[in-house]
């Protein structure tokens, strides 16, 4: 195990001083694994489902994405019925299970927050698989940290970080994140970079908030020493994340690759861990490392080039990005902006303009 991964692995370990003494059921607690996509979010929670003790449950719960914006605000009755007559006709709800019709009228009586709508439908699921708590995979709920901490008190948090060089790579390889139009070219991988900062940035915010109740965890870790990791995650979360056992079920991301280098995948010689040496150059390599290197220093990860030459094209993705990005997200959630979310991700039955009325 290299340096870092000790480094990391002990700011871990001193997280968990938090909770000592703590007399709250942390073994039910709700969990929500977060962080950027592509940085190992999946990876995790299949690891934690195959741990066992989990609902087990393949959809998609995007209340505060997209169907709050969408609809409006949950109090209002008119807007619940069309977020719940929305959801029952989801490719999550055919996941699910469940019985429609008693779940509307569950969600209707009892339904006042984005929280509630989670916490029904998973509570729901977990009683009828006969376990005791439930996990929740979205990257974007790092962004809305906040909300669901709000609406479900015991909410843990586990923000899983990987190294920004191999984020902007991977997504700007999957066009996982559109820049903005003049900057689509040569630009884009640094665009995608300031992308993760900015996600990465925002989930360490709202943890600082509540120290005894988040918790990060590097991929590298994950991938380079998984039963230390996963043995003080288990202890964050008051569950048993027996590695041996977690292989041997080896649900989802555990058995089928999801890397986005599908040429690594067919050739089973896939390397996550720092990609990027192999696959940026020397220029992009350095371009990263002046744009978000101290980010990357902050959370462990070592530079190439420590000179951090910024020109003026970087001093302007800089000072655009994380406005442009903060904009954007506080159109979406505070003004009617936000009744374009895009269903598309829901896999809706029936004609789209059934939704829209």
């Amino acid at each position: 195990m290299n340096q870092s991964s000790v480094s990391h692995n002990e700011a871990l370990a001193q997280t968990l001083g938090h909770h000592a003494g703590m007399v709250t059921d942390r073994s039910a607690a709700p969990v929500f694994v977060i962080g950027c996509h592509r940085s190992g979010t999946n990876l995790l929670y299949d690891m934690l489902l195959s741990a066992g003790g989990f609902a087990i449950y393949r959809g998609y719960l995007p209340i505060y994405k997209m169907l709050i914006p969408r609809f409006g605000s949950l109090e209002n009755p008119a807007h619940l019925k069309r977020v719940v007559d929305t959801w029952l006709r989801s490719k999550g709800f055919r996941r699910s299970d469940l019985d429609g019709e008693k779940m509307r009228t569950k969600i209707l009586r009892e339904c006042k927050t984005g929280g509630d709508f989670i916490r029904i439908i998973m509570d729901e699921i977990a009683r009828q698989q006969q376990v005791t708590r439930w996990v929740v995979y979205d990257p974007d709920n790092v962004l809305q940290m906040a909300r669901i901490k709000a609406d479900i008190p015991n909410a843990l948090f586990v923000h899983i970080i990987r190294d920004g060089r191999d984020i902007a790579l991977s997504l700007k390889k999957m066009g996982g994140f559109r820049p903005l139009p003049w900057d689509r070219g040569s630009r884009s991988l640094l665009a995608t970079a300031l992308y993760w900062e900015w996600m990465v940035r925002k989930g360490q915010r709202y943890g600082r908030a509540i120290p005894g109740d988040y918790i990060e965890v590097r991929y590298e870790d994950l991938v380079r020493d998984p039963r230390l990791t996963l043995n003080l995650l288990g202890k964050f979360l008051d569950h048993d994340l027996d590695y041996d056992r977690i292989l041997s079920r080896g649900l989802g991301r555990l058995s089928e690759s999801n890397s986005s280098f599908l040429e690594e995948a067919e050739a089973a010689t896939i390397q996550p861990v720092n990609r990027w040496k192999e696959r940026l150059t020397s220029p992009q390599t350095a371009a990263l490392e002046s744009l978000v290197g101290q980010t990357l220093q902050g959370l462990g990860y070592e530079l190439t080039d420590k000179t951090r030459r910024v020109d003026f094209v970087k001093k302007y993705l800089r000072v655009v990005y994380p406005a442009f990005l903060d904009t954007k997200l506080w159109l979406k959630l505070n003004t009617p902006m936000g009744r374009l979310s895009n269903l598309s991700a829901l896999e809706l039955s029936g004609a789209l303009s059934e939704y829209t009325k």
